[in-house]
């Protein structure tokens, strides 16, 4: 939830400090998307859930910029044999995912070899942007970020969650090639670091102004907005004002949308089947 890299102390305390990670629970399938810092507590409360039981989880990544691998070698159920991993990602370099996962835990940044974790884990490139894991349909969509990113929308029983935490709208709401594939989401996680005069400065950075998430949004008739990404210099209470102004941009639409902003350990539950 946090960009680029962690923040920790009291100004951010409220909305947290960690990079992008996120947890979906559909029926028996957990599926955490992005292996950011905020891993490392959610390894640690898997672990005293599920105790001695096995572990299968799956981990999407959007894209391999540090911000959203760095947590993988802190994640305490890949250091047990019960658990498997598997790690769905695009190649991100020119060595592959493999290499790029893997070269993190050498010797030189790490004192725990990848080979010798006692856990399985299985590491694949996408091959398909339409796959299911177990129930759940997956569908991915190039994001505007620098290098080969991508956003997911994911299809449960329950409802949908499009999560594109790295991506740069286009301005006004314009994209529609997004809207489309965004169309009547229960919940859009979306990259809004920027207000619109950070915005200017920051035009082709690859990520989002908070205006143009919100048009996003309604253009696509979401349901709810998460604003993510957060900048790292962003306080608790500038995140106030932010969301703030976000709410106050709906309500001049005369509009449904709900808008919150990401914070660590928040809960959303999807309605019934629709």
């Amino acid at each position: 939830m946090r960009g680029s890299i962690p923040t920790p102390g009291p100004k951010t305390v409220r909305f947290g400090g960690n990079t992008s990670c996120v947890e979906i629970r559909s029926g028996n399938q957990i599926i955490i998307l992005d292996a950011g810092t905020g891993l490392r507590a959610l390894g640690q409360s898997l672990l005293a859930e599920f105790k001695n039981q096995p572990l299968n989880l799956t981990l999407l990544l959007t894209h391999t910029h540090w911000d959203h691998i760095q947590g993988l070698p802190f994640f305490g159920p890949i250091y047990h044999s019960r658990c498997r991993l598997r790690i769905l990602g695009c190649e991100g370099a020119r060595k592959g995912l493999v290499s790029v996962l893997t070269g993190q835990m050498e010797s030189t940044y790490f004192p725990v070899p990848f080979d010798k974790l006692p856990s399985n884990i299985e590491i694949d490139e996408l091959k398909k942007f339409d796959f299911k894991i177990g129930s759940v349909q997956v569908r991915a969509q190039r994001a505007h970020h620098p290098g080969l990113c991508v956003g997911y929308r994911l299809f449960t029983p329950r409802g949908s969650v499009a999560y594109f935490p790295d991506t740069e709208p286009q301005p006004g709401g314009e994209d529609q090639e997004m809207i489309k594939f965004l169309d009547h989401a229960d919940v859009l996680i979306l990259d809004s670091q920027y207000d619109a005069v950070e915005y200017e400065r920051h035009a082709g950075w690859g990520h989002g102004c908070v205006d143009d998430s919100v048009a996003l949004a309604l253009a696509a008739n979401v349901k709810q907005l998460c604003l993510f990404h957060h900048d790292p210099e962003r306080s608790d209470k500038q995140l106030d004002a932010l969301l703030q102004h976000a709410r106050q941009l709906v309500s001049r639409q005369r509009a449904k949308l709900k808008v919150d902003a990401a914070r660590e350990g928040m809960t959303i539950r999807l309605g019934g089947k629709r």
